[in-house]
């Protein structure tokens, strides 16, 4: 029930924010939901046995929010925070996962912006349809799972719940081209929707990978029902790079 309730408070926010609310207010969202995932984020650094980035980290990765190039200097900036450790022989791992915490996070939500500036139905192209592949991934599942996808990681998942979820971004992404991006081409449609629910798949297992490292369930407990902010845009995490990166190497040609 608390999953439902905290839905729909979610959704209907996701959807003012992105179609309706002043570009200001998307990126005040937008770094909000950064830094919140990044503070997670820390915290599943520290449980790793490794100095977190924490606040001075955050405010390096903020940054990004306006370029992404900025990355040099989050490079740098970490190593010369590393210096202040006491063990110094921690200094390599902190600055690694200080730089890792924000091309991951802060990266990805900078891309959010970008693609609002393209149009505002990429972004929401971009996080719907990893819901559109959880409900199909969870359902199909549950009626068909027999054989493991990542045992080690996730054991719950199949390979039967994959190919699902799948299918119904392809479904997803053809009701959402003939509705509001009709400019694009169907086979560009369809393989940027197996392309994406990938992504959003392996972004999911990879934010599972570094809780189970951590020896953790969630990565917070903001949400409830739904763990932390890590927890539930952890697909996200990966689908805004890879819907960006795609318009970008087409070229913004017309057709896309």
């Amino acid at each position: 029930m608390k999953r439902v309730l905290t839905a729909l408070v979610l959704v209907p926010f996701t959807v003012y924010t992105i179609f309706f609310g002043p570009q200001w207010f998307f990126i005040l969202v937008a770094t909000a939901m950064a830094a919140l995932c990044f503070f997670e984020f820390s915290g599943l650094v520290e449980a790793n046995g490794i100095e977190p980035p924490g606040l001075a980290g955050g405010l390096l990765g903020v940054t990004m929010m306006f370029d992404v190039s900025f990355i040099r200097l989050v490079a740098i900036g970490s190593l010369l925070l590393a210096m202040r450790l006491k063990d110094l022989a921690s200094a390599m791992a902190h600055a690694a996962a200080t730089v890792l915490g924000a091309a991951y996070i802060f990266g990805a939500w900078r891309c959010a912006i970008d693609l609002r500036a393209i149009h505002p139905n990429w972004i929401f192209y971009a996080v719907a349809i990893n819901w559109a592949g959880d409900i199909a991934a969870f359902y199909t599942g549950k009626a068909f799972g027999k054989h493991k996808l990542a045992p080690r990681i996730s054991p719950a998942k199949t390979w039967e719940g994959t190919l699902g979820s799948i299918a119904a971004a392809v479904v997803f992404g053809l009701a959402f081209r003939h509705w509001l991006l009709p400019q694009v081409p169907l086979w560009g449609m369809v393989a940027l929707s197996i392309v994406t629910n990938i992504a959003g798949q392996l972004g999911d297992l990879t934010e599972s990978a570094l809780k189970r490292g951590a020896g953790v369930k969630d990565s917070g407990t903001m949400l409830p029902g739904h763990g932390g902010w890590l927890d539930r845009l952890d697909s996200n995490l990966f689908t805004l790079p890879v819907v960006y990166t795609a318009l970008m190497f087409l070229n913004r040609s017309a057709s896309f």
